[in-house]
């Protein structure tokens, strides 16, 4: 298997990936290879944890219910907080940063009061007070993860996100089935409809639905960014008026270094910052580079605002919403 088509896999078929009764057939149509040699290097790269699965990224907040949380926990106690915290299978990432509040994980769930209550019992857990930060507007939609080559223009929307209504329990069996990621078999949309007591068709078609409405934003291949050297990743923190921070972020979502950009609420006093964005990069000093030239390029160098290095991943899968 060479290196050339592995990284086909992982770089073009993050998004846009065959809805079809035999998807890895036509990707290895796509690709001029056997349908075996699909199968085996995915499988490999899921081995090798360059990839977690293959399937559906869900929007936040449009299935289930879901949000970032942070605690400040000192130093010395922080492995046996994370490892409390990552008892909880709502619980899907999370990552030490650097920062007085130094432990970040996004917790999700089936429905809003499922979501509180666990964000208790984790406190409970953990001995400590989390802070919760939920998303509020979104201008970045994840369409993937562009590891070489030109990064295609983006025109970002302001996406004011807001709790959709509980789904029906025949899409809550198949959303509990896609977390798991597709299965890597000749025919996997037959194999989950079998497990749910629907049709493959009826499986399908509601996949495609649900991308058109937003509710998954993408359905591919899911990288882990630090299994492919890309382990300088910065979570960079504004704090904006209130009246300019829609615009702004938007502006900062359509950077192509910015891989994911949030507008999240406050926590005052010890909180001050409401616009969030993401940048991943092979080495701190480059990440560096590019933080302060956005700053520069968007006028935000008299904003107050914080830049979190991720040191330790604690925790890293998919989304858990049923």
């Amino acid at each position: 298997m060479t290196e050339s088509f592995e990284f086909r896999l992982l770089n073009e078929f993050q998004r846009d990936f065959p809805l079809c009764p035999a998807p890895f057939a036509e990707l290895a149509a796509r690709l001029g290879v056997a349908e075996k040699a699909v199968l085996s290097s995915l499988e490999k790269l899921r081995r090798e944890g360059k990839i977690s699965r293959v399937g559906a990224v869900f929007a936040p907040k449009r299935i289930g219910a879901s949000t970032l949380a942070a605690m400040a926990v000192a130093p010395e106690s922080l492995g046996a907080v994370a490892a409390a915290v990552n008892r909880f299978p709502e619980v899907n990432h999370n990552y030490e940063r650097e920062h007085r509040y130094n432990l970040w994980f996004v917790v999700t769930a089936a429905s809003e009061g499922r979501l509180q209550a666990t964000l208790g019992a984790i406190e409970k857990a953990a001995g400590h007070a989390l802070m919760a930060l939920p998303l509020v507007e979104e201008f970045h939609i994840d369409l993937g993860f562009c590891m070489q080559g030109e990064k295609p223009k983006r025109v970002a929307a302001v996406q004011t996100v807001r709790p959709e209504a509980p789904i029906g329990e025949a899409e809550r069996r198949l959303v509990s089935v896609l977390q798991e990621g597709l299965p890597l078999f000749i025919r996997p949309f037959a194999l989950i409809a079998e497990r749910i007591g629907a049709s493959e068709s009826e499986v399908l078609g509601r996949i495609g639905r649900w991308l058109e409405e937003g509710a998954i934003k993408r359905f591919g291949v899911v990288v882990r960014h630090r299994e492919l050297g890309y382990t300088a990743n910065a979570m960079l923190v504004h704090d904006i008026p209130d009246a300019q921070v829609s615009e702004l972020g938007r502006a900062l979502a359509e950077e192509p270094a910015v891989t994911l950009c949030y507008r999240r609420p406050r926590r005052l006093p010890d909180w001050p910052y409401n616009l969030f964005c993401m940048i991943h990069g092979r080495e701190r000093a480059e990440v560096e580079e590019v933080i302060a030239g956005l700053r520069q390029r968007h006028g935000l160098n008299d904003c107050a605002h914080d830049v979190l290095f991720s040191l330790t991943r604690y925790k890293q899968n998919g989304a858990r919403y049923a």
